[in-house]
């Protein structure tokens, strides 16, 4: 029996051969799908929520899809990997159990459970956070769509198609590969309860927890307004990205307090959303002789879901109406300078900003970061990890006599410090090399040239590692302060804040140098990069990286806390390294200035083989 063609290309290792125009004549015109008006838009929106300036910079939004999506529902299907020796235990693995060994003890399984509901909450928040100022309709859609005619009603319930398709997508995308492992590394009792019980706890969760940050957007824009409702936009999506990542990180800590928490009725299980769902699990796996307290967590699981989709199904279209109002009204005007800040830049204009050069490049940094949406969210994903890993360093959660205690852990504030400079570092040198946004790169070019002269350039690039030095210090002292107050009798000694602020200091001078070794463009005014960046090659640095220098003040700390001798010798040590990158540095920046310019549309590659950048 002959085989369709349909089914012979998916075996085809090449494209079909191509057609002679005669035969592509023959064919016939190419006729284009036809789709509805509302399909067409809620395509529209759905390319926007991927093909922004903050998700796709270089607007290959497709390129970066597939990682995304990869990245997403990888996890879950790790972990559910890594189960399958703990519930089919074999020679050396897992330590201490033999082959012949029963299942695993009850709560290790629960806490197995318990993991996957809590990474679809957290997973299904960060996106939503992500994706915060695209739910709402933004000046394109306001004047642009509404001069076509489009129904306003259909212009809304494509948006909200659209959010739907996005949320449930992700949702299912988080979620879809961990029960095809599930079955084989759990081998449970009875299958379809498990998977019942998995599929609709991980559902709902993440979907309480995306509903949950739309329903609270919609109800505080409805009710502040555009204009306060941006004052406190960015910190609700810090606290947000922190207390998510927080509750991941901290999951080995609190999977050891979860039998305590659940036994005891403790009112952090009862009002924790992912214990709700947690409770679903547990129900439906179990049935009726699980215990008492699944049940209870299950209908507040089940209570909590209804009642936040209906207050964000109510809250939505208020909200939209009013961001569409303030839209089209346009912001009042307002007073944009800072008062407090300006005697800090009168004492930076008398000492560091002396020449016009680095006041220009200081100031236009000041007056960039916080006002293009792309800069806002990368300063909240990074703060937001930063903040997260610093309190997972810190707490410790302990249970003695039925009760679960919070505990301060001396080398995890030692640590902390190093936590909280590189992660504010990173973050700012992620805003500013940040492709696509140069509005301001034509005044630099015109008035310095492009390549500037060596010593306008250095002033130029100094001027920026200025202002990170400056508010990255002023961050980890701010921390160690904080640190200090939770710090035990031993960490708040005088030689022990000495040590703590000079490591501070020291990681502040020294991160900035690294992480600005290579930057040769004024802040916020590079250019697309000509390859897209490796994804795996660029965590891989990071998790190799962040280690030591989280480990170097937990090492160096007790060390320069013994004598005033080992202050001075890590003060040298601090100053010399930091004058041997600024050496390096120069000579880069040297390197980049001898090379000759290029005009706007000029390409690089024919002439100097792509090495310029």
């Amino acid at each position: 029996m002959p085989i369709r063609e349909e089914f012979q290309r998916l075996f085809m290792m090449s494209e079909p051969e191509a057609l002679s125009l005669n035969a592509q004549a023959a064919l016939g015109p190419v006729l284009a799908p036809r789709r509805s008006q509302f399909s067409l838009l809620v395509r529209h929106f759905l390319e926007r929520f991927f093909n922004h300036e903050t998700a796709s910079p270089d607007g290959d939004a497709k390129a970066r899809l597939i990682p995304i999506a990869v990245a997403t529902g990888i996890p879950g299907f790790m972990v559910a990997l890594y189960l399958w020796p703990v519930y089919h235990p074999f020679i050396g693995w897992p330590p201490g159990r033999p082959l012949n060994a029963d299942r695993p003890p009850y709560w290790l399984q629960v806490n197995h459970h318990f993991f996957f509901v809590l990474y679809s909450f957290v997973a299904m928040g960060i996106i939503t956070v992500f994706e915060w100022d695209l739910f709402f309709p933004d000046l394109l859609d306001v004047f642009v769509l509404t001069t076509l005619p489009i129904q306003d009603r259909k212009l809304f319930q494509a948006r909200v198609s659209a959010i739907a398709i996005f949320i449930v997508g992700f949702l299912l995308d988080a979620n879809f590969l961990a029960p095809l492992v599930i079955p084989a590394s759990f081998d449970p009792l009875n299958l379809p309860r498990l998977l019942i019980g998995h599929l609709s706890a991980v559902l709902a969760g993440g979907l309480f927890s995306a509903v949950f940050i739309l329903a609270l957007q919609g109800v505080l824009l409805s009710v502040l307004g555009e204009r306060l409702f941006r004052r406190i936009a960015l910190v609700l999506q810090g606290l947000s990205i922190t207390v998510l990542l927080m509750l991941l990180f901290l999951f080995p800590v609190l999977s050891g307090a979860v039998p305590v928490l659940l036994q005891s009725n403790s009112p952090f299980a009862l009002y924790c959303p992912p214990f709700w769902f947690l409770g679903i699990y547990q129900r439906l796996l179990e049935g009726p002789s699980a215990l008492p307290i699944y049940a209870r967590l299950a209908q507040t699981g089940c209570v909590a879901l209804l009642i936040t989709v209906t207050v964000a199904m109510l809250a939505y279209p208020l909200a939209y109406m009013r961001r569409v109002r303030q839209l089209v009204v346009g912001p009042n005007t307002h007073d944009t300078r800072n008062w407090v800040a300006r005697p800090l830049h009168q004492l930076l204009h008398l000492t560091l900003l002396r020449s016009p050069v680095c006041r220009a490049v200081y100031h236009f940094i000041s007056q960039t970061i916080l006002r293009v949406q792309r800069y806002r969210i990368y300063l909240v994903l990074y703060g937001g990890v930063g903040l997260s890993v610093v309190a997972a360093s810190v707490l410790r959660l302990t249970t003695a006599h039925g009760h679960v205690r919070i505990e301060v852990s001396p080398d995890g504030i030692r640590a902390a410090v190093a936590i909280v400079a590189f992660w504010t570092i990173a973050g700012l040198r992620m805003a500013f090399v940040s492709p696509g946004n140069r509005p301001g790169n034509w005044v630099f070019r015109i008035v310095h040239g492009r390549p500037p002269l060596l010593s306008t350039a250095m002033q130029l690039l100094q001027a920026a590692k200025l202002w990170v030095i400056l508010w990255a210090t002023i961050a980890t002292f701010s921390a160690c302060l904080a640190f200090r107050a939770l710090a035990p009798p031993d960490l708040r000694t005088w030689p022990a804040t000495a040590s703590l602020l000079l490591i501070g200091a020291g990681l502040c001078l020294l991160l900035t140098d690294f992480f600005f070794l290579n930057v040769k463009t004024v802040a916020f005014t590079g250019e697309p990069p000509r390859e897209q960046s490796n994804l795996a090659m660029t965590v891989l640095k990071y998790f190799t990286f962040f280690p030591v220098i989280v480990w170097i003040p937990v090492v160096a700390e007790p060390w320069i806390e013994i004598s005033v001798q080992h202050f001075l010798l890590a003060v040298v040590a601090i100053l010399g390294t930091h004058l041997a990158l600024l050496g390096v540095y120069r000579r880069i920046i040297q390197e980049h200035c001898a090379m000759p310019g290029l005009e706007d549309d000029e390409e690089d590659f024919p002439m100097k083989l792509g090495l310029r950048y």
